[in-house]
């Protein structure tokens, strides 16, 4: 069969994200080295001009052509990276209306559309993302949310697929979501021997957990911090919509319209990150049995530990800890 020729366009643009454009090339040079042959992918950087690019990490790049250069090429892959700056405590997605613009042209004419960490941004700023489900950087996933409502943010998994768009979480993320698309392009078989040329344990599924969302310095409003603290300290509670509600002084239904502001996530789905992601640094670190665990971390059974599991990070409890489990150094 004839080799088939696939463009993949990253665009770039002062303050991208590093690793967001290296990981995804990094991906795709090594299937060309673990396949022993050509693969067919071309990987463009693609800038308004030729002049270097400087990153967020201050790393200099230098486009491999422009966007007006692209002019009359079919491209398979669009990849859109993403760039953020400091706000208070916390970051804040930064959106350039050049690229949002460029995308918009480019977009039509791409096989499939993807976005690293908070590109996606750019890519609902270009509306690429209207009535899709679309995850992003748990950081900015409620500025997604507030600033794109047509979009329905899940700030949970690793990589969302949207027919011919996909978005990633963040960061380190981007790895998977490139082996995603190497298992679509050539098969399961050849995106495992990159991941393990990666020295990554395996390629996660699209659904698994970006982990450390719960825990994390969101920045939030004082009563919702106080109950984010709540939460954590009492994880046996039942922790309903109507108790948290009342803890706060807040009806029901604006609980939830605040939660999904500001976590980009309902109070029910946060409770259940928060309790996942203490279970899963008990299962890390200690020996307690499941039946503990699940009791401690405010699940009640194992079955409901398990499901839990599954939803948010795609393998059981005893699988996770078969991978995961810190052994103690023998002193």
């Amino acid at each position: 069969m004839p080799m088939i020729r696939r463009l993949i366009v990253v665009t770039v643009f002062t303050g991208v994200d590093l690793l967001d454009v290296t990981g995804p090339a990094e991906v795709f040079s090594l299937l060309e080295r673990e396949m022993n042959e050509p693969s067919g992918y071309e990987v463009l950087l693609v800038a308004e001009d030729m002049a270097p690019v400087t990153t967020s990490a201050g790393v200099r790049v230098l486009p491999d052509a422009t966007f007006d250069q692209l002019a009359g090429r079919r491209i398979d892959t669009l990849i859109v990276p993403g760039a953020v700056e400091r706000d208070g405590g916390g970051v804040r997605a930064v959106v350039d209306p050049v690229i949002v613009r460029r995308v918009q042209a480019l977009a039509p004419g791409s096989r499939r559309v993807v976005s690293v960490c908070v590109g996606a941004h750019v890519l609902a700023a270009a509306g690429l993302l209207d009535g899709l489900r679309a995850t992003t950087h748990w950081s900015t996933a409620a500025q997604l949310a507030a600033e794109h409502p047509a979009v329905t943010v899940d700030p949970d998994p690793i990589f969302i697929r949207e027919g011919g768009v996909w978005t990633g979480a963040g960061l380190t993320a981007c790895l998977d979501l490139s082996l995603a698309l190497v298992a679509e392009d050539f098969g399961q078989e050849h995106a495992v021997r990159v991941a393990r040329q990666l020295v990554m344990y395996a390629k996660r599924p699209s659904g698994q957990s970006q982990f450390s969302v719960a825990l994390s310095n969101v920045s939030t409003t004082p009563r919702i911090e106080e109950l984010r603290h709540h939460i954590a300290a009492h994880l046996t509670r039942p922790l309903n919509v109507p108790e948290l509600a009342a803890r706060v002084h807040v009806s029901d239904r604006q609980l939830t319209r605040i939660f999904k502001a500001e976590l980009g996530m309902t109070p029910a789905a946060y409770v259940e990150s928060v309790r996942v992601e203490v279970a899963r640094s008990r299962l890390e670190t200690g020996e307690d049995t499941l039946q503990r665990v699940a009791a401690d971390c405010g699940f009640g059974t194992v079955d409901t530990l398990t499901r839990a599991f599954r939803r948010r990070l795609g393998v059981t409890p005893t699988d996770y800890r078969a991978r995961f489990q810190v052994t103690p150094v023998a002193r």
